[in-house]
């Protein structure tokens, strides 16, 4: 009797071709994502180009019950695309098409595998821009979609959740559905595009997104700014967001990461010290308003000043290096893996949560740099791993330290990376067993099989 991949593996070629793989090298490409997880690989990759496929392929997969991981471009950091019991990892990298641009209602319609980058390129043209930046040029829109993406511009563009207009959805029997429209609201039925918005796979798979777009502003100014200590640098973000500075960006840097961005972007001019990076959109006026305002707090806090980068290519070497921290943290420590923090507190607990943080890395022994949008409240420990059971045991550790002092003060264990498989172990603790028994019970409402990303969310 055939295995169930084996059927399914007999149908999908018929229409899907050499695109439906056992290849070794694609299988375990597709076994992990950027993350400290174990790989684990699927038995096959279908590599689709249509809605239309990702229908059939499902209804192939739950006919014969084999699990299905969606796949975007890999660049997760909790789990998310390992298939975890194995059977297809569905790669949507192939469904690249922006479908439509409307400039005057400012929305777009694109496939799950576009890029940021690539969406952004397209519409430079047209005056306007998709404002979602986690950070990577490789990530697809599909898989911010999935895990509820922020970034850099979330302080003031919002998340993929503000975003998102509509969804194209296919669900785990294939059943293909729209979601949402091209209007700022609604108000009839249930929400189902944020209902898909952060679900990570697991209740059905995003092959198309429409999106909300934004005009470029007419001016956008840069500065940095350095502090001697870190509990200045926080105080300052405090301080801008109670001054109602509609900033764009505010990404704090402390002294080991800012150390490390020196090195590995070489950056001039900056020394090795608590440092926030700063962004502002708008009219001419309206930005060189804002820059005061912000730097007038700034210097309330002992800072040493601005910094500007006043043409486009200083500050796109800026923000290149802020994207690079990830890099820039491991080459801190060759042979270490990196392993990412998520968390996020309200505004007012965000000094607390950042010292509390140093202080439990400095008992732990480890180097682990602080970056983070806190502008939302949102900061990131890479806490870099040494090799070996222990030092990975070590840095869950801490990590588990980091997440406590965050939900105490009523954040979350994760403000944009997803829980995928790192974070199971916080959901309960932080939305208690009913709020738990009523994802599970939308999960198993939609997805009766559990074909759908499985292994992610929920500890068992």
């Amino acid at each position: 009797m055939p295995r169930p991949i084996d059927a399914v593996a007999d149908a999908a070629t018929a229409f899907l071709g050499e695109r439906f793989t056992v290849n070794a090298a694609l299988r375990e490409h597709h076994s992990h994502g950027q993350d400290t997880q174990t790989p684990v690989l699927p038995d096959a990759v279908a590599f689709i180009e249509t809605t239309e496929e990702a229908s059939r392929l499902l209804a192939l997969c739950h006919a014969h019950r084999v699990p299905v991981t969606p796949f975007g471009a890999g660049t997760s950091l909790e789990g998310h695309v390992t298939p975890v019991q194995g059977g297809v990892s569905l790669d949507l990298s192939r469904m690249a098409a922006v479908l439509s641009v409307s400039q005057p209602d400012m929305d777009c319609r694109v496939q799950a595998g576009v890029t940021r980058d690539q969406l952004n390129t397209h519409l430079r043209d047209q005056g306007l821009f998709f404002p979602v930046d986690p950070g990577t040029s490789a990530c697809t829109i599909g898989g911010m979609c999935a895990t509820r993406a922020s970034g850099t511009n979330a302080v003031r563009y919002g998340t993929m959740r503000e975003n998102a207009l509509g969804l194209t959805v296919v669900m785990a029997d294939g059943r293909v559905i729209r979601t949402g429209g091209r209007v700022r609201k609604s108000a009839a039925g249930y929400d189902l595009t944020r209902l898909f918005i952060g679900s990570e796979g697991t209740l059905g798979v995003i092959t198309e997104i429409q999106l909300r777009l934004h005009p470029i502003p007419e001016a956008i100014s840069a500065a940095t700014c350095q502090f001697d200590t870190l509990k200045d640098a926080v105080e300052t973000v405090i301080g801008v967001l109670q001054c109602a500075v509609p900033v764009a960006r505010m990404e704090l840097l402390d002294e080991v990461q800012m150390g490390a961005c020196i090195a590995y972007s070489k950056l001039e001019g900056l020394a090795a010290k608590p440092t926030l990076f700063f962004e502002f959109h708008g009219s001419e006026a309206g930005v060189a308003e804002q820059a005061e305002t912000a730097e007038a707090v700034a210097q309330a806090n002992n800072a040493q000043g601005f910094a500007w980068a006043s043409s486009a290519a200083e500050r796109a070497k800026l923000w290149q290096a802020r994207h690079d921290a990830l890099w820039a943290c491991l080459a801190l420590a060759p042979g270490h893996k990196g392993l990412a923090t998520d968390s996020i507190v309200p505004i007012s607990c965000l000094t607390e949560a950042i010292l509390g943080t140093k202080e439990d890395i400095a008992a732990s022994g480890l180097i682990a740099p602080i970056v983070g949008h806190v502008g939302d409240g949102n900061f990131h420990t890479v806490i870099l791993v040494p090799p070996g059971p222990e030092g990975l045991e070590r840095a869950w550790a801490l990590d588990r330290k980091i997440v406590a002092r965050a939900l105490s003060f009523g954040g979350s264990c994760s403000g944009e990376h997803g829980v995928g498989i790192g974070k199971r172990g916080f959901l309960l603790e932080e939305h208690g067993a009913e709020a738990v028994g009523v994802m599970r019970e939308v999960k198993q409402a939609l997805d009766p099989l559990g074909i759908l990303n499985p292994g992610k969310l929920f500890m068992n």
